[in-house]
């Protein structure tokens, strides 16, 4: 191990570096299969654990808490943006928002033609908005009510939602993250959107292709007494029409118009408080105790209580912690360097586009992994492999491509990040229950390493002053 002579701080071999991660790794992989313990626990376990490995190397404790906190500190947004999407849930369903959605849907929508028309849906509000969580809290909630009242599997049905919300969010010029990667790896927006349209678009045919197919077995399969019975209940306990609608529409306005998450949010929730005593007769403190408890009922209806009985401030707060501790975990291993120490091992050694593309792609995962945020991947991941990229003369978009097609497509599939915890809490649907479906995040870096091994549309610099004036411009 080398040292810091600044500070006595050494640097971790591959080795350590390695051994380090197995032991985070080896506590949560061990308490979920062996004991069945909550992975907030682990969590916080793993954090004991890799402390040792880093007073070794020469860390304070006071150094090891600072790291632990500033990665904390980022979590900052996206917690008040899950309380507030915790409220705006519980909030819409007694405003009728959720039941009108659910009612309409149910009457519009082919059961066979479902999961493919939630799809399409999902991503042309991405697109509009620029935001998957923004998506997934609209559109997704109204779509798990549809798709449970016909029959759909919830897993299934939030697999399509979470395969539309991040294409659009991947391919809107208003995403935070579609602006964030050209940013890091030096290129600019508009060749970074058209340069992933390459791997985007055939792998959005495909997840399409094949929502369509899986939608076919459905038809014919709802329960047309158990849909009646519903709609029925639906329509006599609560006003329907466009009134419940205005809470969308004020909330997907200020989103297109690129207000700020999270008094977006509350505005939207607060729009469903006002229509849930004004229009659904609850009283003010009935409406606030809804905002903070979540939206309960008795109906004695199985399938009116599993989409109804949700929401609420309270039903984010395990998902909060979970956040915390895994960007306290990050926040530590990015510290100790252990990023740095594996990539460096092999760095040399990548010769072929095909190897960078695969190598890039497991970086952006891991980084994710540890990370918790897709914000993390992308900066630790471009920053790490932008000087491998420029050493192969390939241009900055061939790396942010990468880091979207895989760290911004896959954010929703790990059960500890913040986008996997939002969608869980948001959708109600466990991360493993509809990380299969998300086909469009499985297919999108197949085709990624397929352009990377046949060279194909992996652009280059056509000279060394063409490089220079980027370096530049960036």
């Amino acid at each position: 191990m080398e040292t810091d002579i600044n500070n006595h701080i050494k640097k971790p071999s591959f080795m350590y570096a390695l051994l380090m991660l197995a032991a985070a790794v080896a506590v949560v992989s061990v308490g979920i299969l062996v004991f069945d313990a909550p992975i907030q626990i682990l969590m916080f376990i793993s954090i004991l654990v890799v402390m040792p490995f880093m007073l070794k190397l020469g860390f304070t404790y006071k150094q090891i808490e600072e790291s632990m906190f500033e990665s904390m500190g980022k979590a900052l947004q996206p917690v008040l943006i899950l309380l507030t999407v915790g409220i705006l849930i519980g909030a819409w369903i007694a405003s009728g928002t959720v039941p009108t959605l659910i009612y309409f849907g149910v009457e519009a929508i082919s059961p066979q033609y479902f999961l493919v028309t939630t799809l399409l849906f999902c991503s042309l509000v991405a697109v509009a908005t620029g935001t998957s969580w923004g998506t997934i809290g609209t559109a997704g909630i109204a779509m798990m009510g549809v798709g449970t009242a016909l029959g759909i599997p919830a897993g299934i049905t939030a697999g399509a939602i979470v395969s539309g919300a991040y294409f659009g969010d991947k391919m809107s010029p208003l995403s935070d993250t579609t602006n964030l990667a050209p940013a890091v790896t030096g290129g600019d927006l508009f060749s970074h959107i058209r340069h992933m349209l390459w791997t985007t678009v055939p792998a959005y045919l495909i997840t399409a292709i094949i929502f369509t197919v899986i939608g076919l077995q459905y038809n014919g399969s709802v329960n047309a007494d158990s849909v009646a019975r519903m709609t029925t209940y639906l329509n006599e306990n609560f006003s329907l029409g466009l009134v419940p609608m205005i809470p969308v529409v004020v909330l997907i306005t200020l989103l297109m118009m690129k207000k700020p998450a999270i008094p977006s949010i509350f505005i939207g929730a607060a729009t469903g408080g006002v229509v849930a005593i004004f229009a659904q007769g609850f009283t003010f403190g009935e409406t606030v105790g809804i905002f903070y408890n979540g939206y309960t009922v008795e109906s004695g209806i199985e399938i009116v209580d599993s989409l109804l009985i949700r929401g609420g401030l309270v039903s984010m707060l395990a998902l909060v912690a979970l956040f915390l501790f895994a960007l306290g975990l990050g926040g530590m291993l990015a510290e100790a360097g252990v990023l740095e120490a594996m990539i460096a091992s092999f760095a040399n050694n990548i010769k072929h586009t095909g190897v960078l593309v695969a190598v890039t792609s497991v970086v952006s995962y891991f980084t994710l992994a540890i990370g918790g945020s897709v914000y993390f991947s992308t900066v630790m991941g471009g920053t790490l492999m932008q000087p491998i990229f420029e050493r192969l003369n390939l241009k900055p978009e061939n790396l942010s491509r990468v880091l979207e097609d895989t760290g911004t497509q896959s954010a929703a599939l790990l059960p500890w990040t913040g986008s996997g915890l939002y969608t869980a809490g948001a959708l109600g649907v466990a991360t493993v229950a509809y990380l299969p479906f998300c086909f469009l995040a499985f297919i999108t870096p197949i085709v990624s390493i397929f352009y990377g091994i046949t060279g194909l549309t992996m652009t280059e610099y056509e000279n060394d002053d063409e490089k220079l004036e980027n370096a530049k411009t960036a």
